[in-house]
């Protein structure tokens, strides 16, 4: 079993029922990514059948969005206005933070099923029918990672991260999170980003367009995939802070190759957990030091958020933040962020077992490794 990239183009043109994808860049990284998924990501049936069906609805949406483009041309000239990108290594809090945010009226963010389904199905009213689609998808999800939820408190119709998007793009860190295909990752950390950025506004622009509520609001994104192009997020927007949320790397970097084990386990045939561990401890030395570059050449573009503070005081937190963006907290602001704050709390949230050593780490190694992120930030 093998990826095709000329067969899944195919395969779009002929669903999509055309062929207008436009500037074809993204071939690159299409390329590279199915390269790595025939040679290292050791695809079960599963995992097989279900990379040909996603890669191949990603480019379908491609040619919808030129599509859509094409029909209501005005929707290129929306002006989007993103404030902020959530940044942070997983498992820092930056959700409940996004989530928080995403709480008050004068902002709007992605929702988990507009991200999957972003364009309107012929026909459909208010996303009914993507909402349905979403839910059936997130229920199938759960049931082949049964842990996902223990992990990252996933719902339909929460805020997700604005970085499924660019899905599209095939320039995504969730790739090398969801499959064993490192040298796609490494090369994604060394490959200008500039276009799929662009591409992420307009996808932005089409979520604006299909809501008229959304008008006059600013947008607030969140997905540690920033980290790997934080210049190029701050040359795209302008006007948007990085808004990055700090936590000791030794809980950071364990926990997310247990949900990096989690998430990929039912489409390979094999893992090796220690791998997985040195992986991503790997690269998240790389993107913190590049944070670290861009945080001292561009202080004024960011704003700091301890995880400590997330979790204690979200309430402030939230009013903190939202001052450093120069909004000013009102009455209905905080009575959302009060509202989500305990609908958060009413939520169940489980806990997953594992240990450092078990993916090939240890509190003394992330330690060492990580020690000029931690002295600087913590």
């Amino acid at each position: 079993m093998k990826l095709d990239v000329d067969a899944l183009l195919e395969a779009a043109v002929a669903k999509a029922k055309s062929d207008a994808f436009g500037d074809m860049w993204f071939l690159e990284p299409l390329n590279v990514l199915v390269d790595a998924l025939n040679t290292e990501a050791q695809l079960n049936e599963i995992g097989f059948a279900y990379s040909q069906h996603r890669l191949t609805s990603l480019l379908v949406d491609r040619l919808r969005l030129r599509t859509y483009q094409k029909d209501h041309p005005e929707v290129l000239d929306v002006e989007v206005r993103l404030v902020a990108e959530i940044c942070g290594l997983p498992r820092t809090g930056s959700t409940l933070l996004h989530r928080l945010l995403a709480a008050s009226p004068q902002l709007t963010s992605t929702d988990n099923w507009e991200c999957y389904y972003p364009l309107p199905f012929p026909g459909e009213v208010a996303g009914e029918i993507r909402k349905g689609k979403a839910e059936k998808a997130m229920e199938m999800a759960l049931a082949a990672s049964p842990d996902l939820a223990k992990i990252h408190t996933v719902r339909w119709d929460e805020p997700e991260e604005d970085i499924l998007l660019l899905d599209r793009t095939f320039t995504d860190m969730g790739f090398d999170t969801f499959y064993w295909v490192p040298t796609y990752g490494v090369w994604l950390r060394s490959f200008d980003q500039t276009k799929a950025y662009r591409e992420l506004r307009e996808w932005y622009q089409v979520l604006q367009h299909q809501d008229p509520s959304r008008v006059g609001k600013l947008w607030v994104g969140k997905s540690p995939h920033h980290l790997t192009a934080v210049d190029t997020v701050l040359d795209e927007f302008p006007d948007t802070k990085i808004v990055m949320t700090h936590r000791d790397v030794t809980s950071a970097v364990p926990s997310y190759a247990s949900m990096v084990h989690n998430l990929s386990s039912p489409y390979t045939s094999a893992q090796d957990k220690p791998a997985i561990g040195r992986y991503w401890s790997e690269r998240f030395v790389e993107v913190l030091t590049r944070l670290a570059d861009s945080h001292a050449r561009r202080p004024d573009r960011f704003i700091d958020v301890p995880f400590k503070q997330t979790v204690t005081d979200p309430l402030g937190t939230a009013q903190h933040v939202m001052a450093e963006l120069g909004l000013t907290v009102g009455d209905t602001d905080e009575q959302a962020f009060v509202d989500y704050i305990s609908r958060n709390k009413e939520e169940k949230h489980g806990s997953h077992s594992y240990t450092a050593e078990e993916y090939g780490l240890s509190a003394e190694r992330l330690a060492h490794d990580f020690r000029f992120y931690t002295e600087e930030y913590l």
